[in-house]
């Protein structure tokens, strides 16, 4: 008995033939009947007609031809086509403790809006007190949503033209986008974002752990670009990280994947807290008491790591000593993680990375003590923008997935 084997429909290959010539557009300039031909293999009657579908749905644009001055050329100039990179914009928001950042991108990846916004009467302690934290779920909600209309308007955009939103909060997420509130600071970002601005804006949302978006942030234009295997460490006010594995980013059952929290029973750690609370709580310390250090200057409440790290540079041998206990604990956290995933690479992000280079060689000189598996260890370029701009890259993943299903807007606030 043979079985026959239906041939594709006429419809479904035309999706795939959209879909493929869209793929091309985004990551090239302006591009010729010709130059779609070859990268795709469509005749040209296809490629001229997808290519006027994808006109009409507003995805790419026809550039006027214009020939050289003074060159002669036999025939009509050559057809050429563009993404129309504004026809729809993505939000990537990352939503801590202390504040939220809204980020507006294009379809090419480029930031066109920008807004950050704080919440009130916030503060992390190393003693964990989290005072003014107790806000409540909906006035969380106005202030990310103050944040991310601002930068919309920032844009030049319309509510309407958002295609997708991503938002990265300090909490484990699953693959279905629920937060695993099992611990109290957890349950502070369980604030059920996808229904409230669904409902606020009739958005798309995509809900994901802060680290993991830095990874994937990370791994699309920093440190960690073209890197299979790597962890990125948020290490600013709390160890946070995301773990790609061979080009996949982990999740585990319920979002824990990266979750630092083992570090509390690791000799020399013992907590989660990061380079930037642990520098401004150590300098505090000794401020106490009656050590010479030119960060007396400082106002101990006021004293950040920023301050801890100038004065290391201009030789402060207290700086120094609060450098040297940094990177003895960041080695001991790196090994950790390293014997636990074994990547290539391991990235420090977070706000402090931009300080935190100085660091690398000490902690490169003692991983040897914490792992049989040392990786190489950089610090992201990315500075604090690394969630926001993981975010982006998620958003924009979603919008390439599903864009034949998607309705273009095109009215922006300037028109």
């Amino acid at each position: 008995m043979s079985s026959v084997i239906s041939a594709p429909e006429p419809q479904l290959l035309r999706r795939v033939s959209a879909s493929t010539v869209l793929d091309f557009m985004r990551a090239s300039g302006a591009v010729t009947v010709t130059d779609i031909m070859k990268a795709t293999g469509l005749a040209r009657a296809t490629a001229i007609s997808v290519c006027e579908e994808l006109i009409e749905r507003g995805w790419i644009r026809e550039l006027e031809n214009q020939r050289a001055f003074g060159q002669y050329q036999k025939g009509r100039p050559a057809r050429r086509f563009e993404l129309n990179e504004s026809a729809g914009f993505v939000l990537g928001v990352d939503v801590g403790i202390a504040k939220v950042t809204a980020v507006v991108s294009n379809l090419r990846g480029e930031t066109v809006g920008r807004s950050s916004q704080p919440f009130p009467g916030v503060q992390i302690t190393a003693e964990d007190r989290i005072p003014g934290a107790q806000i409540t779920a909906e006035e969380r909600i106005a202030i990310i949503d103050q944040s991310a209309m601002a930068a919309i308007q920032d844009a030049g955009a319309s509510a309407d033209m958002v295609l997708a939103m991503t938002v990265g909060i300090a909490a484990p997420v699953d693959r279905n986008g629920d937060v695993l509130a099992t611990q109290h600071f957890w349950e502070l970002f369980d604030l059920d974002i996808k229904t409230a601005f669904n409902n606020l804006h009739g958005w798309t949302v995509l809900l994901e752990n802060d680290a993991n978006l830095a990874a994937l942030g990370e791994r699309w234009r920093g440190a960690a670009a073209g890197v299979d295997d790597v962890v990125v460490i948020l290490s600013s006010e709390r160890f946070g990280s995301g773990v790609i594995d061979g080009g996949r980013l982990l999740h585990g059952s319920h979002g824990g994947a990266g979750e630092l929290a083992f570090l509390k029973q690791i000799e020399g750690v013992g907590d989660t807290f990061g380079i930037a609370l642990m520098a401004r709580t150590w300098a505090a310390e000794a401020l106490a008491g009656k050590a010479k250090t030119s960060l007396r200057r400082h106002p101990a409440e006021e004293i950040d790591a920023e301050d801890v790290f100038t004065a290391a540079a201009a030789g402060d041998d207290l700086a120094q000593r609060i450098l040297d206990r940094l990177a003895d604990r960041m080695a001991r956290v790196i090994g950790a993680v390293a014997t636990i995933f074994n990547p290539e690479l391991v990235v420090i992000g977070g706000g402090v990375a931009k300080s935190a280079g100085v660091l690398l060689k000490p902690i490169a000189e003692r991983l040897d003590e914490f792992t049989a598996t040392p990786p190489r260890i950089a610090v992201s370029p990315l500075g604090e923008s690394i969630v926001a701009v993981g975010a982006i890259r998620s958003a924009l993943d979603y919008v390439e997935k599903n864009s034949l299903n998607l309705q273009l807007r095109t009215r922006s606030l300037a028109e």
